[in-house]
């Protein structure tokens, strides 16, 4: 049960996690990336990770402020109230993303103290399925099966490429120490997801965030030269099948509207939409 507060904005420390998952939980599907840092520790002792908004003594909603802005149910009335946090972050936000109609709400309180974004994606349909696509008589490519710490660096290469790709720049600039670390940190949870052939990673998937009965799906890439072989259905199905059966009974990702090929072969095995998300991009 979500505990008493007197105050309407603060700061939210470790006497706040099960109030801030119990919010996450009202739709884990959009909230899981959000929960899933929650449970990491993320407001722990000194984060300045989320402010919450307290409504008659009890938390309604919150938005997490570390490198990217994401809102978990907020309204018009909270949104406002928060605004002045969120624009303390203008200079080190990387990006907006999560439901919508809170992401582009929050934009239109704040956005006249932020720079330009490079890309605003207002239309990213959030999927998700809870059945495995073998049952759906989908075909599973057997290549597809969790890397190892020892193809870190053989996963660099498609991890970067696909984060350029997506996003339009680099994931580092000089040494990628940190970024390697970082896909290091996914394979040795047993989240990455990959095809390798001829020494070389043609296809991967990320199982990003974990939490509440879910997960997010995210970095799905497929080697260029090998798009439009209708490859990617039977590789993606073998990579949901495993995040369903070791990570998360519920698997969800978003992706943007204008990627009619990802959207068909989420679909072909068996993604729905349940939701809207939104990025806005800096």
């Amino acid at each position: 049960m979500l505990r008493t507060r007197n105050q309407p904005i603060r700061l939210l420390g470790v006497d706040d996690v099960d109030d801030a998952l119990d919010l996450c939980a009202a739709d884990p599907a959009a909230n899981v990336f959000v929960a899933s840092r929650i449970l990491d520790g993320g407001l722990g002792h000194g984060s300045s990770a989320a402010h919450g908004y307290f409504r008659e003594g009890q938390l309604s909603s919150l938005i997490w402020t570390v490198a990217n802005v994401i809102p978990v149910g907020t309204d018009v009335q909270s949104r406002l109230a928060l605004s002045e946090k969120v624009r303390r972050m203008r200079r080190r936000c990387a990006s907006f993303l999560g439901p919508r109609d809170q992401v582009l709400g929050l934009w239109q309180e704040v956005g006249g103290s932020y720079p330009a974004p490079r890309s605003l994606r207002a239309e990213q349909p959030l999927l998700g399925t809870r059945t495995p696509p073998s049952v759906l008589g989908v075909e599973l490519d057997p290549r597809v099966r969790p890397a190892t710490l020892d193809e870190v660096d053989l996963v660099l290469p498609a991890a970067e490429h696909m984060f350029t790709e997506e996003i339009g720049y680099r994931p580092y600039t000089g040494s990628p120490a940190f970024y390697r670390d970082s896909i290091w940190r996914l394979i040795r949870a047993g989240r990455t997801y990959v095809a390798v052939e001829d020494g070389r990673v043609i296809f991967k998937a990320d199982v990003g965030s974990v939490a509440l009965g879910a997960c997010q799906i995210q970095g799905v890439w497929l080697a260029p030269e090998l798009r439009g072989r209708g490859m990617a259905p039977a590789l993606m199905a073998s990579a949901l099948e495993q995040t369903l059966a070791e990570h998360a009974p519920f698997a969800t990702l978003y992706v943007n509207d204008y990627n009619a090929p990802a959207l068909a072969t989420y679909r072909r095995v068996g993604m729905e939409q349940i939701g809207t998300f939104a990025t806005i991009l800096f």
